[in-house]
């Protein structure tokens, strides 16, 4: 009974009252389990090589969609993605209001994030980069958390790629949960929706990456730069390999 009558009280002094503030907490942790998974994937692949391919970190990072929107989706929309959240601002499914703070969690989970991969994978990293951190070279780890553009992809073709993926992802993701369409079943919406990120990755992840989301390229990239890559992540670096 005492034990009981404890956790009751926990429970009460813990639960969180305000709206916004359960919003940004359900999107910062819907976009931590995202980020977190698809930069595993990639810092898997990188660092041990034979034990992970472009398929497995496009499958991955699909599925981590997923996960993301069953993580949050009834509590904040599970954006995870300012450019969703500004698409949905334009069609006036969500305030504008919201959509710097939204952007500003994003960021910072993306952020954490990357802190937390890095962390989880600093011996692999350090092994595989032979102590040195670099953005460019056979021995480059900056891919691992940022997306950069394959050889002889210019600025031009890099910006026109995604805003084509990111258009179709939208556009997607619009048609897909409109009522007066042909709507998906209810709660199946993740499992759609990660299958449509997993078919653009296939089909337009060569020249950039495919990030597709802002926050998971931002918040990574600020993460490399302070941990020690320096200031060259956020250079256009071409003939990386």
């Amino acid at each position: 009974m005492g034990t009981t009558s404890f956790l009751t009280r926990a429970r009460g002094l813990l639960r969180i009252r305000n709206q916004l503030v359960r919003e940004c907490l359900a999107e910062l942790l819907s976009t931590f389990v995202l980020i977190t998974i698809t930069l595993g994937c990639a810092a898997q692949t990188i660092t041990f090589e034979t034990k992970g391919n472009i398929i497995t970190s496009y499958v991955g990072s699909a599925i981590a969609v997923m996960v993301g929107i069953y993580v949050a989706g009834g509590i904040s929309g599970a954006h995870m993605n300012p450019a969703f959240s500004l698409a949905m601002c334009l069609t006036e499914r969500f305030p504008w209001w919201k959509f710097p703070i939204f952007v500003v969690v994003q960021i910072l989970a993306s952020f954490i994030s990357a802190g937390a991969v890095y962390i989880l994978y600093y011996d692999a990293i350090w092994h595989y980069s032979n102590g040195t951190l670099t953005v460019s070279g056979p021995r480059e780890t900056a891919s691992i958390f940022a997306t950069y553009p394959a050889d002889n992809v210019s600025v031009a073709n890099g910006f026109l790629d995604q805003v084509i993926g990111t258009g179709v992802l939208l556009v997607g993701i619009m048609g897909l949960t409109d009522t007066r369409n042909k709507p998906v079943p209810k709660g199946l919406e993740p499992v759609v929706v990660a299958l449509l990120v997993l078919s653009i990755e296939c089909s337009m992840g060569a020249n950039c990456g495919c990030p597709l989301n802002p926050a998971r390229d931002i918040g990574p990239r600020l993460f490399t730069y302070v941990a020690g890559w320096g200031p060259e992540v956020f250079r256009w670096v071409e003939g990386r390999g």
